[in-house]
């Protein structure tokens, strides 16, 4: 079979090099297609389901959000498991499913359960699907500001709530336009909402209930269509107008009438343009602000959708009102650029390397080039493998190729080539003239088929040390696959080369006789290694007993090693988790991040500093008030007074100056490396404890004895016990004899007081 693909080769070497450069185009077009980014996606297959529960306590939650849902996702195909999330007027519960689930199909199977579902919620609880999004999906981040003293065109000054309006009706709907993004996740500012605010004193004068006013607005706010009508020939569209416009319009609607007068919503309440109840708010640099984060769809390529929203964002910015400004505060395609920046770099330098050590040990220029030639050429039909395997160019897949490996069976062949070619010509002494067409493929051949199996054993061997790879599943699966898909699919390429392009190309480019010189650095290198060939055969035992004995005393040495999963991805930026007291309000969390970032942006190596506190609108990553995720954005190291300094040197200084604030305490991190270990665990830290059983107190004494123990371990830094108990709640509790006495039923005090506090 070898034999006949290098005489098929050689005797169509015209064809072979044609297909050479089909399969290098076919690979430059690929390479427009292949995903890019700074590290492969190990995030589980999951399907989030975010339900707003606008009043519930977190046991409210849970009791009748959470474990309802949990237990209607119970015995889906290909589940895994499913953990959840109740925090105040919200419940989160997250599916995943085994590895390898198409995600669309996992989708359909939670909207499917959630149908039958819904019959077990509360009525007025809405369950919504999270975005198509993985951990690598927060690509962009952007805020609406406003400048200094900058006001409306009615000359008052522009609010939080102009800010979230600009936000909600000018930027996002085009953003969402944009290629490849899942979902626009803002936080901050305020929803514009109209406030009715109903006086009890006056509703209990008219003998009113709450309802309905609720009611008088519904019926009277409202569209419809009255069908048609036929009029001398034309047919008329019948419409009815109905929806309020104006406050004014609001205040006019009337309830009913008492003692024939008419009693209008103006009469009984007060009407105002109002805030909504949010449950999150930005900062920026000691400023509030309103943030968005763009979520990338599954499978995308990072960079160009980055890439695509900033140029979107730039044209956006001349439709905003005046006043108005939108600043791109954290972009993947810088972190990305950098990781491709240094493989690329390390990829060239190797490649050079590889040219010279072969011009240095052939001696030949043409040899040497060819051989090179090899390395773009498996390059580009790696592409193309890896665009069709779906694997995306990362540190990991593209930082694991080896050029030396790449050319072992190409230098093989082609040094055999020269040997033979060269040898050829002296026996013949036909240095003078030329070799027949005939007696050159003859002997290519020859020395091709004499190393080959040696040539491609060795690349199998090499091949087979990085199939075991394959087995691992998980997330181990996920990090390490990139790689040997990328290392496996680059030697096959390379080998396919070796037997048909390397024979071709040697055909074509040595028809002129060979002069087989010494190599002064082979001659060296022999000079070099004769002698110690020959006392290492003469003391041979001794040889032997000294290696066994280093290998031995490193054994000894192996225990003291430290050992990780992967070396932590430098990002380039800082994640500051600030957590708080159970129980502080959005407000105060405000206030004590106006006084944290100013104290951070002092640091010199720090360009900006943002901060998310609480929940944003779509709950991807929900938070109570009291902790705010900072987001420390560094400048580029040239810029620092001490470029020399490590990023632990930094986050002990960090950690040095913010310490001494009251009421704080931090955990450090890194935001892509957060977002995976809270997706994939459901906790930001690198190591998590769960603790598992019936009694809620007792798991909480356990807890925290374990965060004592595990606080003792040396290299143990920011060691916390979740916070699962402080938040303030008052209850009201009804009083059931009194309610039968008024004949008053549960709910219509619950609807009450849910639409007098928190409103409806």
């Amino acid at each position: 079979m070898l034999e006949a693909i290098i005489k098929f080769a050689l005797a169509r070497r015209g064809l072979v090099m044609m297909l050479v450069l089909i399969v290098m185009g076919l690979g430059a077009w690929k390479f427009t297609q292949l995903p890019i980014d700074a590290v492969p996606d190990i995030t589980n297959v999951q399907v989030v389901i975010n339900t707003a529960a606008p009043g519930y306590t977190p046991l409210e939650a849970e009791q009748r959000v959470s474990f309802p849902l949990e237990t209607a996702m119970a015995g889906m195909p290909k589940l895994s498991y499913t953990r959840s999330v109740s925090r105040y007027g919200l419940s989160q519960v997250t599916v995943v499913f085994e590895e390898g689930t198409d995600i669309y199909f996992a989708r359909q199977l939670v909207s499917e359960r959630l149908s039958t579902a819904k019959g077990d919620l509360p009525a007025s609880l809405e369950p919504t699907l999270g975005p198509i999004a993985t951990g690598l999906g927060e690509v962009f981040m952007f805020t609406v500001d406003a400048e200094p003293d900058a006001r409306n065109s009615d000359g008052s000054p522009i609010t939080p709530m102009d800010l979230r309006s600009a936000h909600d009706w000018i930027i996002r709907p085009q953003l969402m336009r944009v290629t490849g993004v899942a979902e626009i996740n803002p936080i901050g500012g305020f929803k514009k909402e109209i406030l009715v605010a109903p006086d009890p004193a006056r509703l209990l004068a008219y003998k009113m209930r709450f309802n309905e006013v609720i009611e008088a607005i519904q019926n009277n706010n409202d569209n419809r269509g009255a069908g048609f009508i036929e009029h001398k020939g034309a047919q008329w569209l019948m419409r009815v107008p109905g929806q309020a416009s104006t406050l004014t319009d609001l205040e006019s609607i009337v309830i009913r009438q008492h003692q024939g007068i008419p009693v209008r919503i103006k009469d009984v309440a007060s009407v105002s343009l109002g805030k909504e109840l949010r449950s999150g708010a930005a900062t920026q640099n000691g400023r509030e602000v309103v943030m968005s984060t763009v979520f990338m769809l599954i499978g995308e390529n990072s960079r160009t959708v980055a890439n695509d929203v900033a140029n979107k964002l730039e044209a956006i910015k001349t439709s905003l009102p005046d006043g108005i400004t939108v600043t791109a505060v954290y972009n993947r395609t810088s972190l990305v650029d950098k990781t491709l920046a240094t493989v690329q770099k390390n990829l060239l330098e190797g490649a050079l390397l590889v040219i010279i050590v072969l011009f240095l040990f052939l001696g030949n220029i043409r040899a040497a080039l060819l051989t090179a030639a090899v390395i773009p050429i498996a390059m580009l039909m790696t592409i193309t493998g890896m665009v069709q395997t779906k694997t995306s160019a990362n540190l990991m897949s593209l930082g694991a190729l080896d050029f030396g490996l790449i050319v072992d069976g190409a230098v093989i062949i082609v040094e055999n080539c020269m040997r033979r070619l060269s040898s050829a010509w002296r026996d013949e002494d036909s240095q003078q003239g030329e070799l027949s067409l005939k007696e050159r493929l003859a002997i290519v051949f020859d020395a091709t088929r004499e190393v080959i199996r040696p040539a491609l054993f060795g690349v199998f061997i090499i091949t087979a040390v990085y199939l075991p790879i394959f087995a691992l599943s998980g997330v181990e699966g996920k990090m390490f696959h990139p790689m040997a898909i990328t290392v496996v699919i680059a030697l096959l390429s390379a080998m396919l080369l070796s037997i048909t392009f390397i024979p071709a190309g040697v055909a074509l480019l040595f028809k002129k006789p060979i002069k087989e010189k010494k190599n002064v650095v082979v001659q060296s290198a022999l000079f070099l290694y004769k002698p110690v060939l020959a006392l290492s055969l003469k003391l041979r035992w001794l040889v032997v007993a000294l290696a066994v004995a280093l290998v031995v005393c490193s054994g000894f040495l192996i225990p003291k090693l430290g050992s990780e999963f992967v070396p932590n991805l430098d990002e380039g930026d800082i994640a500051m988790h600030a957590l708080r007291i159970p129980g502080t309000s959005l407000t105060e969390a405000i206030q004590m991040q106006k006084v944290l970032e100013p104290v951070i942006n002092e640091l010199p190596e720090v360009e900006r500093v943002f901060a998310k506190t609480g929940t944003g609108e779509v709950a991807t990553d929900p938070m109570p008030p009291s902790v705010s995720d900072n987001f420390i954005i560094l400048k580029p190291r040239d810029e620092w007074p001490d470029p020399s300094k490590t990023k632990a040197q930094l986050v002990a200084e960090l950690e040095a100056v913010v310490t001494p604030i009251p009421g704080n305490r931090y955990e450090f991190l890194q935001p892509i490396q957060m977002r995976f270990n809270e997706l994939i665990s459901g906790v930001r830290s690198e190591v998590a404890v769960k603790v598992f059983g019936d009694d809620f107190e007792q798991l909480i004494a356990l807890g925290e004895q374990i965060g004592k123990v595990i606080g003792t371990v040396p290299g143990a830094a920011d060691v916390g016990v979740e916070q699962t108990t402080g938040l303030p709640v008052m209850t009201i509790k009804p009083k059931r004899e009194a309610m039968a006495r008024y004949g008053l039923s549960i709910a219509a005090l619950q609807d009450l007081l849910a639409t007098a506090l928190g409103g409806t």
